[in-house]
């Protein structure tokens, strides 16, 4: 049986009291609140999931020069892609153009790492998968949204045979939210940040 959770979803814009209070720091999601205490960031709760509720399929390899290597790129997915698609979406003209160029040389990387295996973490999912996973439904609505297109099958097959290894996986499939609602949400807070753009 797995763990039982509740998520309580945010309105960014409008941040609650418990997301303010939970991560004082960078007031962003995600966090984690475990016996009442907050863990915020990504990599660090997926870590200390991976810790505390342990079984038989760890998300970290045991050995550690594996261990090292899947955090070394994690970190390379959060700070050269996840970061820069950010960039990409909440810019345009010229500084765009450098996201783009910046998060499909990103991609190529990653291309390289994963050639040959059906997941980053080998016949199973691991970090590295994760940290990356949201690519499988986010990146065509990213691209969608901000009118540029970062992934090419052709330079990137490997990536793109993972998305949908990804996306096939029961546990990810079930949560997926309704298309329709992801483009509305992008189109919202793209708009948001071209508005106060214009106003500076």
């Amino acid at each position: 049986m797995g763990t039982q959770f509740q998520v309580v979803e945010q309105d960014t814009t409008n941040k609650s009291p418990l997301l303010l209070n939970s991560n004082a720091i960078y007031k962003k999601i995600p966090v984690l609140i475990h016996n009442q205490k907050p863990i915020c960031e990504s990599l660090v709760i997926i870590e200390y999931i991976d810790e505390t509720w342990k079984n038989a399929t760890p998300i970290l390899p045991l050995d550690p020069y594996e261990k090292a290597v899947a955090r070394f790129w994690a970190k390379f997915v959060e700070e050269k892609f996840t970061e820069v698609m950010r960039k990409v979406v909440f810019t345009k003209g010229e500084q765009q153009e450098k996201e783009v160029k910046e998060a499909k040389e990103a991609m190529e990387v990653l291309e390289g790492e994963l050639k040959g295996k059906k997941f980053f973490g080998g016949d199973k999912i691991g970090l590295v998968d994760i940290v990356l996973g949201w690519i499988s439904i986010w990146l065509e609505i990213m691209e969608e949204t901000a009118g540029v297109r970062i992934l090419d099958s052709e330079k990137c097959p490997w990536i793109h045979k993972w998305m949908h290894n990804f996306i096939d996986l029961s546990f990810v499939k079930e949560n997926i939210p309704p298309r329709d609602r992801l483009v509305h949400y992008y189109q919202q807070i793209r708009q948001n940040q071209m508005s106060c753009f214009l106003s500076k």
